[in-house]
């Protein structure tokens, strides 16, 4: 199927020759068939745009064809006969409300990369699709791990196994026999897994991907860190504050949190913070969920306040930043291993207050510090917010410098320093293999002795 006078490739490509994603639920080898259709046709005239315009540069992006039990499927989506991507032209799938929402960055990208197939306008655009792996800077795999993990981390009957566990199983077994990540070693890969729980059981083995993370609270250094992997912003919950009107003398609270106190390992320290803020009038500290008007209750909180409070939890990052920064509410952060999207290239001591976990511990340390700030170092922040907030929306279509954009730039950011590790590390694969092993030993120099 061709879109009328397009030459558009319709998302009914298979995957390489493989029957490894075709397993049974009990981890078994099924019979699969390979699609014979192949488009040949589709060459964009985009990349002759490119070509003439080096100026703009474009990141190259080789998606796998997964299929929907990977991806859309998790959402409910009904694949019909060998169809692997919904026909977005027509439908876009609905990713779950509430809090599944937050770690929906998979989603959003990937909806990104299908849409760049059927518009031939760059303005905005900093990815685009390709078909050919050879041509591409970086190599998608279309996982939606985060709902994976939301939604199907229990045996639900008549299944016999964990659905969350078996994709895992079946990816790392797909991935480590393709071409793509032989050539690379998978490290021009880029995986999805912004749930602090995601990918649990594959990340050990699939750890030289560029992971798209929330935070590595959860990772040993070696597996992930700043240097290889990109920090995604959460997907806010609240609403935004369209057509903020507001100012420093109309929103009454001076510093705003609400949500869980308890918190256990780094996360201790919203209790202390509690016991030491409850009582001071001008203060919202109180324990709160999106449940029961949960959500309506904090836009109208946060919306309220000139400052909101994010604190470290059970990880170093939560949704609570992203919530301020759409409520044009200062943030404060109080979590010293915090890794923030984007950081390279924006400077977040411009709209948020970062306070050291050891001096918000001292008796009314945070209290006098949010006092002593003035209205107009408020203010220069709250028009910082409003100036940078596009940075962290996603949303569909994508727009110009909005997450998705910004999250596709960080990572082609990443792209010089992939190559270097890739032609490194390919320095001697022409060299035949030596079969004698060990150490030779030389004599010394006559003159050392």
């Amino acid at each position: 199927m061709r879109s009328t006078g397009r030459h558009h490739l319709f998302y009914l490509s298979v995957l390489p020759k493989s029957k490894i994603l075709a397993l049974s639920e009990e981890g078994y080898p099924q019979s699969s068939t390979e699609s014979d259709y192949v488009s040949n046709e589709r060459t964009f005239n985009k990349y002759d745009l490119l070509k003439c315009n080096p100026s703009k540069q474009i990141l190259k992006v080789f998606m796998y064809d997964l299929p929907p039990q990977f991806h859309f499927e998790l959402l409910g989506w009904k694949a019909e006969g060998k169809r692997i991507w919904p026909d977005i032209r027509k439908m876009v799938p609905h990713y779950p409300g509430g809090l599944n929402l937050q770690h929906s960055i998979e989603y959003w990208l990937t909806l990104d990369l299908l849409l760049s197939e059927f518009t031939d306008n760059l303005d905005g655009r900093s990815a685009i699709r390709v078909h050919n792996s050879s041509e591409a800077d970086v190599i998608f795999v279309p996982f939606f791990s985060s709902v994976c993990y939301n939604r199907f981390s229990k045996v639900k009957p008549p299944q016999k196994r964990i659905t969350n566990v078996l994709l895992q199983r079946k990816l790392v077994a797909f991935l480590t026999e393709q071409e793509e990540w032989k050539r690379s070693g998978g490290k021009d890969h880029i995986i999805l897994a912004h749930h602090p729980n995601s990918l649990l059981d594959a990340r050990m083995k699939l750890w030289p991907a560029m992971f798209i993370l929330s935070d590595f609270g959860r990772y040993p250094p070696t597996v992930a860190n700043v240097e290889k992997d990109v920090i995604a912003p959460y997907k806010h919950v609240i609403k935004n504050y369209d057509n903020d009107t507001s100012d420093f003398d109309s929103r009454p609270i001076l510093l705003y949190f609400q949500g869980a106190i308890y918190r256990k390992d780094g996360g201790t320290v919203r209790q202390e913070l509690f016991y030491m803020l409850k009582d001071e009038k001008d203060v919202h500290f109180s324990f709160g969920s999106i449940l029961k008007g949960g959500v309506k209750q904090a836009t109208s909180g946060m919306h309220s306040s000139k400052f909101c409070l994010n604190i470290a939890g059970d990880t170093p990052s939560s949704n609570r930043l992203f919530d301020a920064i759409a409520s044009h509410c200062v943030p404060v952060i109080i979590s010293d291993d915090i890794e923030l999207p984007y950081e390279d290239v924006l400077d977040y001591t411009e709209f948020c207050i970062f306070v050291r976990t050891a001096d918000a511990l001292k008796q009314n340390f945070v209290i006098n510090f949010i006092r002593s700030i003035t209205k107009e170092e408020w203010t220069r922040m709250w028009t910082r917010l409003q100036e940078i907030e596009n940075m962290f929306e996603y949303q569909y279509p994508s727009k110009d410098n909005d997450a998705v954009q910004m999250i596709w730039q960080a990572i082609a950011r990443k792209v010089p320093a992939i190559n270097f590790k890739v032609h490194k590390s390919a320095r001697y694969s022409r060299s035949p293999v030596s079969k004698e092993e060990g150490m030779k030993s030389f004599p010394l120099p006559k003159n050392i002795l």
